[in-house]
């Protein structure tokens, strides 16, 4: 193999960028690079009260379809990404299929999803689902600077649609890097669903 075709090990490749997901994603070469440094804090530490008061106040916009709002929780250098979940033997060293992603979206694509949701052609959205996004698990870690913080959880979300329509339930981990600007933003998310075939009709939702 090439410096260009070989694998990265979590299995995400675009022409050998970096070892994170965001590197090698189409569109994440402008995302933040801030990586955990050190252990989880304390439960009552300062900082992880606010993240997880950020991730219960962002289910919440959620839930409620409030996507104007939610894009204002967001960096403009935000980049969202959710890898294809591929079954390999053990010891394969990977778990996603090179290359692809479900959700490669920076701030533009994903205000552009959310101007799509007010016009007609929204059909897999009208009428709306209805939605509940539980999170748990909540880990908080420091980084190198101290106005960005990693944040794990885990995430549970329910939806319905229709009156006949059986409810899907999606479960997934969740790798978030928050920025304090004024206030905490996301600047970074990464979702490792749980199912290598999504049982859900679209995805026409945010995790």
């Amino acid at each position: 193999m090439t410096a260009i075709d070989t694998p990265s090990p979590n299995g995400y490749s675009r022409a050998g960028h970096g070892s994170t997901y965001s590197e090698q994603a189409i569109l994440g070469e402008n995302a933040p690079r801030q990586q955990r440094a050190g252990k989880p804090l304390p439960f009552n530490d300062e900082r992880h009260l606010a993240a997880h008061q950020f991730l219960v106040d962002e289910a919440y916009l959620l839930d409620a379809q409030h996507y104007e709002q939610w894009l204002d929780t967001l960096t403009e250098d935000i980049h969202y990404i959710m890898p294809v979940k591929v079954t390999t033997a053990l010891g394969a060293g990977f778990d996603t299929s090179p290359g692809m992603a479900h959700f490669d979206e920076n701030k533009d694509s994903l205000s552009r999803r959310v101007a799509r949701f007010r016009t007609e052609h929204a059909w897999t959205e009208d009428p709306p689902s209805r939605l509940r996004h539980y999170v748990t698990n909540v880990r908080t870690f420091a980084t190198d600077d101290a106005d960005h913080l990693v944040v794990e959880s885990a995430e549970l979300l329910f939806r319905s649609r229709g009156d006949v329509n059986e409810s899907a339930l999606v479960s997934c981990g969740r790798e978030d890097l928050l920025r304090n600007d004024g206030g905490w933003k996301l600047a970074r998310r990464t979702i490792s669903i749980d199912e290598s075939v999504l049982r859900m009709q679209n995805l026409a939702v945010f995790l």
